[in-house]
């Protein structure tokens, strides 16, 4: 079922507690069925999180597809001088988003929003997501095209795509496009890539 990456869901919301372990530090989320990997952290980002460093110097953060929020929880805690965009389309997930936010002590520095209440105006030192490959296609290329030119001159967006769900046509895509997209680790069957405007790489202007 993945009706969860297009609408918000009308049955009972049953809530639980749940633990992930990211950078080293243990977190208490609430999760609620419905929502992406209600039962814990999902392998996925699981190995971004590992496999990539901790952005210490960014000012402004997305994370795209945000869930019940562990991504950005984990980059607002580690990075206090950071403003942390947290984003999806499940109004469920925002809300237990907002509230893991506030459980942290985050609320100040983690923005939980839809898509269209991000001003347009909005860049990115960084954006992280474990994006929605089950979405089809076409919408993956939209949803990527929409928010990847969001990102500042000189940004990175790190992504985690599965191996046998189309990562390695997901990176040839991506440069077809003018970005570049390089593999920076791979474990469990997941790639992680660091994408980037494509001048920045080649020092052209």
């Amino acid at each position: 079922m993945i009706d969860h990456y297009f609408q918000t869901p009308d049955d009972v919301e049953r809530r639980r507690a749940v633990t992930a372990r990211i950078w080293g530090t243990e977190y208490e989320l609430t999760t609620a069925n419905a929502v992406f990997s209600f039962e814990g952290l999902d392998l996925g980002t699981a190995v971004l999180m590992r496999e990539s460093p901790i952005p210490e110097n960014a000012r402004r953060l997305l994370d795209l597809g945000c869930g019940y929020g562990p991504i950005a929880l984990a980059l607002a805690d580690h990075c206090p001088s950071a403003v942390v965009d947290a984003v999806d389309v499940n109004d469920r997930a925002l809300a237990l988003c907002r509230d893991n936010a506030a459980a942290l002590r985050l609320s100040e520095r983690v923005r939980v929003l839809r898509p269209e209440q991000v001003p347009p105006d909005a860049s990115y030192d960084e954006i992280w997501s474990n994006p929605p490959i089950r979405i089809g296609k076409q919408a993956l290329h939209e949803l990527l095209l929409t928010w990847l030119p969001r990102l500042a001159p000189e940004g990175v967006a790190r992504l985690v795509v599965g191996r046998n769900l189309g990562a390695d046509s997901l990176q040839r895509w991506l440069g077809e496009q003018g970005w570049s997209c390089e593999r920076v680790a791979s474990a469990k069957g997941f790639r992680v890539f660091e994408v980037r405007r494509a001048d920045n790489v080649n020092g052209s202007h």
